[in-house]
């Protein structure tokens, strides 16, 4: 299905989209230079190669995922503006597309400024993928969508006081930090310390808030992939079905595609995704992440740029997400047909994880691979993205989700004996 929301609708829910007109195809030969280079990034290499374009891979560790297929690449720290501004200097890309999330804001925006070079997503975007508690109060002060109900911390004390004030149990999650990382459920007085003190040590940015959030009841927790494009007439957007996702552990996160909502709940969602991406601008695929319980529906998060849960759609859909995100980004035509159910597991452990040398590599992809319609992706390059890496993906289809998420999951176990 391929839902568009109508473009004076959307004029309408941003003032700034006024002014925004729709891009010149990108010709053959235009340079993309990539900021973080992990698996992710890799696929959308490709992706923007298959159009034509060449890539430009930057990250601050050597023999990157995304070097290993890019025209050409670069190590920089890429929260050091100064270095970030000289290599970007130096390259000068057509466009420049951030996909790490600790990345020098300031550098991005002087050069989005100059106008000679597209940064993609927005500089505010960039920005606020590493503040909850900016993206949160966009969310909920300035853009009225409907959220868990949230208070920001300063100190153990503070936290002391909004747990009395809130009650249990109380997720309280870093200011800056990845999905999961360094987040804890409060129930009792004594979980305030320990949670203040884990989430504060997460992350790679020293930050001294922190977000507590009630634990809201819910059916389940969707990915509304979002597509943003500037046409003739101004911006329009364009959503994947939707995505159901669960964290197994802390080592697997299993989505499947379609997650079906009810039709409220469906409306309700696309309306909080294309609010909160026209607000944030640009041109892409946005993860928006929400809560779902009946007809109701919670705004929790948003990602701008392509992310795991979407992985789904190497099998799910005619174009991936990162094909989605090339070409949104080049300015050309996008579709989100989704062409079967499917289901995906990826399976992570520590940055300085190995494969285990004892499984036999083809006897084992032989025994995944008997699974029907099934498909793997395994990463052998270091991957230092969020602090874990990616060790492999295992993706099946079937006639429904459910059968393609049991596919998917015997697939994902036959794949660890290789780790």
């Amino acid at each position: 299905m391929n839902e568009t929301t109508d473009s004076a609708e959307l004029n309408a829910q941003v003032d700034s989209d006024e002014a925004e007109t729709g891009p010149e195809p990108a010709p053959a030969g235009t340079t993309v230079m990539l900021l973080g280079s992990g698996e992710l990034s890799r696929e959308l290499t490709l992706a923007f190669q298959r159009l034509g374009a060449s890539v430009i891979a930057v990250d601050r560790y050597a023999d990157a995922p995304a070097h290993g297929v890019a025209d050409r690449s670069a190590v920089v720290k890429l929260n050091d503006a100064d270095a970030l501004s000289a290599v970007i200097e130096k390259e000068h890309p057509r466009y420049v597309v951030a996909e790490a999330n600790l990345i020098a804001a300031d550098a991005l925006i002087a050069v989005a400024e100059r106008g000679d070079i597209e940064v993609f997503p927005t500089p505010r975007s960039t920005r606020l993928s590493l503040d909850r508690e900016g993206l949160r109060r966009l969310a909920a002060d300035e853009l009225g969508l409907p959220t868990a109900p949230f208070w920001f911390a300063g100190s153990a004390e503070e936290l002391t006081a909004v747990a009395q004030h809130a009650g249990f149990p109380l997720v309280v999650k870093p200011i800056a930090a990845a999905p999961g990382e360094g987040e804890s459920v409060l129930v009792r007085p004594e979980d305030v310390a320990p949670a203040w003190q884990r989430a504060i040590a997460a992350g790679r940015i020293p930050n001294n808030r922190v977000m507590a959030e009630t634990v809201v009841e819910v059916d389940f927790e969707v990915t509304l992939l979002t597509i943003r494009t500037i046409g003739p007439t101004g911006p329009v957007v364009q959503f994947c079905e939707p995505i159901g996702h669960r964290q197994l552990g802390g080592d697997v996160l299993e989505s499947w595609q379609p997650q079906q909502l009810s039709p409220a709940a469906l409306d309700a969602a696309k309306s909080i995704g294309a609010r909160i991406v026209n607000s944030l601008g640009g041109r892409g695929v946005f993860g928006v992440e929400v809560l779902v319980r009946g007809d109701e529906v919670y705004f929790d998060n948003v990602r701008p740029r392509p992310y795991d849960s979407g992985l789904v759609t190497l099998r799910s859909q005619r174009l991936s997400q990162f094909e989605l995100h090339a070409r949104a980004i080049l300015g050309l035509s996008v579709d989100t047909i989704m062409v079967s159910p499917a289901a995906a597991e990826i399976s992570y452990a520590g940055a300085d994880a190995t494969e285990s040398g004892d499984a036999d590599l083809n006897a084992v992809l032989t025994e995944a691979l008997a699974v029907a319609e099934s498909d793997v992706r395994l990463f052998g390059r270091p991957d230092e993205t969020e602090g874990r890496r990616r060790l492999g993906v295992a993706l099946a289809t079937a006639p429904d989700p459910i059968i393609a998420r049991d596919r998917a999951r015997r697939v994902s176990t036959t794949l660890r004996k290789l780790l």
